[in-house]
């Protein structure tokens, strides 16, 4: 029997309830992966939303070995000058060839590790990154687009870009499953469409 592909979802204080459910939610459900509450804090950490999520692990590269993909929910606290550094796990994962995805706030950690350097990408608008936290590498690689990117094994997007996150996150990581992604993408786009 296969084994479940298995993606940390990493949460800090002032995560965005609205940018992880659909994903967390359908890998689970549509592709059978197994999820894993992730952070750096040791006790609970608060959503925009006020609910309060105990992460079942840290960060660190070793508790973190089993991981095929890890996802960076956004967080009003990722633009702080003390942020905390994940850049170790994160290109640990992508080294060993998993998928690293990053969206709104959580975009900012990938730019951190270096993770957007020659590659393509996007957040939340034109300039964003650098205003908070300066020039980093691959700048000159910014999609400015009201989706996600995916440039190879790196997924990015907006935090107005659930869907198309989710969507080019599972068909990065579960490329043998294209035809069900591309299902899923005409269910989400439904809502959008004109009545």
């Amino acid at each position: 029997m296969e084994q479940k592909k298995t993606i940390g979802f990493v949460f800090i204080d002032q995560f965005a309830d609205w940018e992880y459910g659909l994903l967390s939610g359908s890998a689970v459900e549509w592709f059978g992966a197994r999820t894993i509450a992730l952070s750096p804090s040791t006790g609970p950490v608060r959503s925009i939303g006020g609910f309060r999520l105990m992460a079942e692990r840290g960060t660190g590269v070793e508790e973190n070995g089993d991981l095929d993909a890890i996802a960076v929910i956004g967080s009003d606290t990722w633009p702080s000058a003390d942020a905390p550094d994940i850049a170790p796990v994160l290109n640990a994962t992508l080294a060993r060839g998993g998928i690293i995805g990053g969206i709104c706030g959580g975009t900012l950690a990938l730019a951190r590790a270096g993770l957007f350097e020659g590659r393509k990408h996007t957040s939340n608008g034109a300039g964003w990154i650098e205003s908070k936290i300066g020039d980093y590498a691959g700048s000159s690689f910014y999609q400015d687009v009201p989706h996600a990117v995916r440039d190879a094994h790196i997924v990015s997007a907006p935090g107005s870009a659930p869907g198309t996150f989710t969507t080019d996150f599972l068909e990065a990581l579960f490329p043998e499953s294209a035809g069900h992604v591309a299902e899923m993408r005409e269910l989400i786009a439904r809502e959008y469409q004109a009545a």
